[in-house]
């Protein structure tokens, strides 16, 4: 039963993808110009000034992962660090999360490294119509959709069983067994952090994993935002919440771009070295019963600089039956969402449209 048979609404349409469109990659080698399909349109609303407009940056706090399990007071303080950032941003950054600075910075460099190599070569992991998993552009399913200005590289990670192997780079030499590594790194932040979310709650430890699943999955995704001509009318990912449980982002160290919306104003993500930066996805959303926010964001493009980050979305099993935890609906709470399952499968039809998915769950 998917989120469709389950939820009382108009379901959007089944789309077939269009043709695939040149990477930005080979829109700029090309040295045509930038093509019409990428300008933005600018909503009447919190979109009125040029996507380049200075924003203010969002203060958020740098968690510390490793006090936020013990019961020390350090630990209850960092817990309601946890609980006040993600109840009013969804956003948090994590620092000792058990990942070196130069493990870190070995990810980047590969990611950098794969998107420098000869087009014909990482085309041999190129993305296939109609399926999300490898290198290109992400689907474009209408004639007139706008392009975001990214090139990325969207691989399964988890389970194991579940990836598929010829989209994993084999150049640069290193790249598989550092993602593997990474992957499994990442599960054990993932567990944390969910743990810590019930305990910030004052929940069971255990109730967001256990809805999460043994069945969840991680998909890890490398991004490339090439120095854009246009910084004021082309935008590098378009307005979205994640439909994922949540999010573990690796931002760029240097170049700012990612962006949140709260009360109708767009502010910037501080850059903290060595940090994991971990935003709330719908289903986190839901599960809390609407405590925790899941933030939309955006990421804006840069003249000069290019700009890369790597997301991994956390997201459960697709059995998983995800509702508000009971414990969190009261008499002054009620109940604010429908149960949902398949809530992904939805997503990608909802964001190209630039609707959010999670309306639908509302009841």
């Amino acid at each position: 039963m998917t989120l469709i048979d389950r939820l009382p609404l108009k379901p959007v349409e089944k789309t077939m993808e269009k043709p695939k469109f040149k990477t930005v990659q080979e829109v700029i080698a090309s040295g045509e110009g930038l093509p019409e399909r990428y300008l933005h349109t600018p909503n009447e609303d919190i979109e009125s000034q040029p996507l380049d407009a200075p924003v203010p940056e969002m203060d958020i706090p740098a968690i510390d992962l490793s006090l936020l399990l013990t019961p020390s007071d350090n630990g209850r303080q960092e817990l309601r660090k946890l609980h006040s950032a993600l109840s009013t941003w969804g956003v948090v950054q994590v620092m000792n999360h058990g990942m070196t600075e130069e493990f870190l910075d070995k990810i980047y460099e590969l990611t950098k490294q794969f998107f420098a190599l000869p087009t014909e070569e990482k085309q041999k992991y190129a993305r296939e119509i109609g399926s999300i998993q490898g290198y290109g552009n992400d689907m474009i399913l209408s004639d007139d959709q706008v392009l975001d200005w990214i090139d990325r590289l969207y691989l399964t990670t988890y389970p194991q069983d579940q990836r598929k192997l010829h989209f994993w780079p084999q150049i640069p030499p290193g790249f598989r067994e550092t993602l593997h590594e990474y992957t499994m790194k990442q599960q054990v932040v993932i567990k944390q952090f969910f743990k810590a979310m019930a305990r910030s709650l004052e929940l069971d430890e255990n109730c967001f994993l256990d809805m999460y699943g043994e069945n969840a999955m991680m998909d890890t995704r490398f991004n490339l935002y090439p120095p854009c001509p246009r910084p004021d009318k082309v935008i590098g990912v378009k307005p979205h919440a994640d439909g994922s449980a949540f999010t573990l982002l690796l931002p760029d160290k240097d170049v700012e771009g990612l962006q949140f919306l709260k009360d109708g104003t767009w502010y910037k993500a501080p850059i903290v070295p060595d940090t994991i930066l971990i935003n709330v996805g719908d289903q986190i959303e839901i599960m809390s019963n609407g405590i925790y926010k899941s933030p939309v964001h955006r990421v804006v493009t840069n003249r000069e600089k290019e700009r890369m980050s790597v997301a991994t979305f956390c997201v459960p099993g697709a059995d998983q039956e995800i509702q508000p935890v009971e414990a969190l609906v009261t008499e002054t709470r009620p109940r604010l969402y429908k149960t949902v399952k398949k809530y992904v499968e939805l997503y990608f039809e909802y964001y190209q449209q630039g609707r959010r998915p999670i309306e639908a769950a509302l009841i």
